[in-house]
């Protein structure tokens, strides 16, 4: 079972529904990351300017972390973890056209945390 906290007054100058897109991406992909342990946790929140989803799941080596913005790349084989792979590339997509930033920090077995500025405007 996974236990979620979300920060209270999240705003954001953005497309709604793209950011929903984004936000659906990052938690989706920390619901099935942190799928196996007994008690995961995920947050979601704002912190020096920059928002964040983050999880206790199964994290990754960042020596990898290149791959994980382009399309159809997975850093967990699909036996493993379902998914197609372009999810993170439509995170990045969507940032990316609101002016902002996209990256992460992990380890494996720690999780993984994924952060995010957006621009002025969308």
């Amino acid at each position: 079972m996974s236990h979620s906290r979300w920060q209270r007054g999240l705003r954001a100058r953005a497309d709604s529904r793209l950011l929903r897109v984004a936000f659906e991406n990052l938690l989706g992909n920390a619901w099935k990351f942190t799928g196996r342990r007994k008690s995961g946790h995920i947050q979601v929140g704002r912190f020096d300017g920059a928002f964040f989803v983050r999880d206790d799941g199964a994290g990754f080596d960042m020596a990898y972390s290149d791959k994980l913005f382009a399309p159809f790349q997975r850093l967990h084989d699909a036996t493993e973890y379902p998914g197609t792979g372009i999810g993170l590339a439509t995170v990045q997509r969507i940032v990316r056209r609101h002016g902002g930033r996209l990256w992460t920090q992990a380890a494996v077995d720690q999780g993984a945390t994924f952060y995010f500025t957006l621009g002025e405007s969308p």
